[in-house]
């Protein structure tokens, strides 16, 4: 209890507060302009917070996450563009909304039910959060490792078309893992005499450019417009909140939407895009009416809606629990933990319990704050989709620059993001899934360290990792992720 006090006070600071509502509002903002997606906000904020204390930071970081993907709905309404990945699915009938006239309707639902969706996924985090730690404390060398494997291999399945790019992503996310001193013996690798590398390439430069200066590189090549349907944003969106009735009719599918969501979140590397695919074709499924799906449906828009917000609550558990990235945001706030000298795992929960229910906490408030602006922000909003693409192309890079030089004052970091900004771009061009690098990338320390010392256990035999129970549950679940996936993407090849 004591340290629950703890965390809720420091989560509660007026200081962090304000951070907070300052996250929010930039996450609104972001989310709202098609291209600027959560991932890039949370990656480039991220050294920007590194001056401030935690509970301050994640304040900060927090507020952008919750609000952005909330927001993302706001494009996908008025103008047939999801402004985040998470919202792909809110297209299918929220535009379709707009056309008749119930745009403001739309954003109203999109409001309400996000926050229902991220408060049902924080709740799961409490519910689920503290048990899974406990358990995953029994772990050992060899669990830790297929964890990673298991990890990783949940992450290439989910990762695209190709299985095959997928993987290489991820190889090449352990490569880069593998540069700087060796976890067991301390000798140097893959440095080539340079003293930047001894302590391997840092987490949050990369980021900052596959996520950031790379969709900017991008976005110049393509030369995509913000408005891509070649309609104007809404003006008179009429009746914005929802009244008692249409709330509770619409219940039903929220609370089934948010459970699906939630188990979506808690498999790695699945993220808010799936959670609201799936819940939409789901709930579809169990209509009375599922011809009304994709036609201007409340239920369709609601399901995607409380889908994709609940997933955050899912992901974070993960990522807090087990020490794997969600999804790629939670990989980003993995870089962020560690920043702030907090290590995500099952350790955390035992060892630092108030910072885990501080940040249980500023994810309940984060929730209120963007319930609270919601309904006054969305119609603000729509006029910030008429900004210049070369304006948000130079605050982000400017932004970039910035903040990956800031953590430590190091021209080499400025470096390493223009390289992974190049290669961002060029990924993106050939369908490279940036998913796998970054998962790679934080999960190849633990699973090249805890690989190592489990063969040192059993004195050099592999067999430990299938004589464990977990780790062999663990090795089962990776090879039916990445079979079923392949069997799958084959047979929809098949019927083309």
């Amino acid at each position: 209890m004591q340290q629950f006090i703890q965390g809720f006070f420091q989560a509660i600071d007026p200081r962090a507060a304000i951070y907070l509502l300052l996250g929010t509002f930039s996450g609104l903002l972001i989310g709202t302009l098609p291209g600027l997606t959560a991932t890039m906000a949370v990656a480039i904020l991220t050294p920007l917070t590194f001056w401030l204390p935690p509970n301050q930071g994640l304040a900060m970081l927090i507020g952008v996450w919750n609000s952005a993907i909330f927001s993302g709905g706001i494009s996908a309404i008025l103008i047939n563009t999801p402004g985040t990945p998470a919202s792909i699915a809110s297209t299918f009938d929220g535009f379709a909304l707009t056309k008749k006239g119930m745009a403001g309707l739309a954003l109203g639902i999109n409001v309400v039910f996000s926050f229902v969706g991220g408060i049902l996924g924080v709740l799961a985090l409490i519910v689920v959060g503290f048990p899974l730690a406990r358990f995953a404390l029994t772990f050992g060398p060899a669990e830790y490792f297929t964890l990673a494997i298991f990890g990783l291999s949940t992450m290439v399945a989910v990762s695209g078309r190709s299985i095959l790019k997928g993987m290489i992503a991820g190889f090449l996310g352990f490569s880069i893992s593998l540069i700087g001193l060796d976890p067991i013996f301390g000798s140097e690798r893959f440095t080539f005499g340079r003293m930047e590398l001894l302590n391997g390439i840092s987490f949050i430069p990369v980021m900052i450019g596959l996520f950031g200066v790379g969709e900017v590189f991008y976005q110049i090549f393509s030369r995509r417009q913000v408005v891509s349907t070649g309609t104007q944003p809404v003006t008179q969106l009429g009746r914005v909140v929802p009244t008692f009735k249409e709330i509770k009719d619409l219940t039903p599918v929220a609370l089934l939407s948010a459970l699906i969501g939630i188990i979506i979140g808690v498999i790695p590397g699945a993220g808010a895009d799936i959670a609201g695919l799936v819940a939409w074709d789901q709930s579809k499924r169990v209509a009375k009416k599922p011809q009304e799906y994709g036609q201007g449906s409340l239920e369709g828009l609601t399901a995607s809606t409380t889908a994709n917000n609940a997933c955050l609550g899912g992901a974070l558990t993960t990522m807090m629990a087990l020490g794997l990235p969600g999804d790629a945001v939670t990989a980003v706030l993995i870089g962020a933990f560690i920043m702030y000298g907090v290590q995500p795992g099952p350790v955390m929960f035992r060892d630092n319990a108030s910072f885990v229910h501080m940040v249980i906490t500023l994810m309940v408030l984060a929730n209120i704050a963007f319930l609270a602006v919601g309904f006054f922000v969305s119609k603000i909003l729509t006029k910030f989709l008429s900004l210049p693409q070369s304006f948000i192309w130079a605050t982000i890079i400017i932004l970039s620059l910035v903040g990956s030089y800031a953590i430590n004052n190091s021209a080499f970091d400025l470096l390493i993001v223009f390289i992974s900004g190049v290669a961002g771009f060029v990924f993106r061009l050939l369908n490279v899934p940036l998913g796998p690098i970054v998962l790679a990338l934080i999960l190849g320390p633990m699973a090249e360290a805890n690989m190592r010392r489990a063969l040192i256990l059993s004195r050099g035999s592999f067999t430990i990792f299938f004589t464990r129970p977990i780790s062999l549950v663990l090795i089962i679940l990776s090879v039916i992720s990445l079979l079923t996936s392949t069997l799958k993407k084959k047979a929809t090849n098949g019927g083309r």
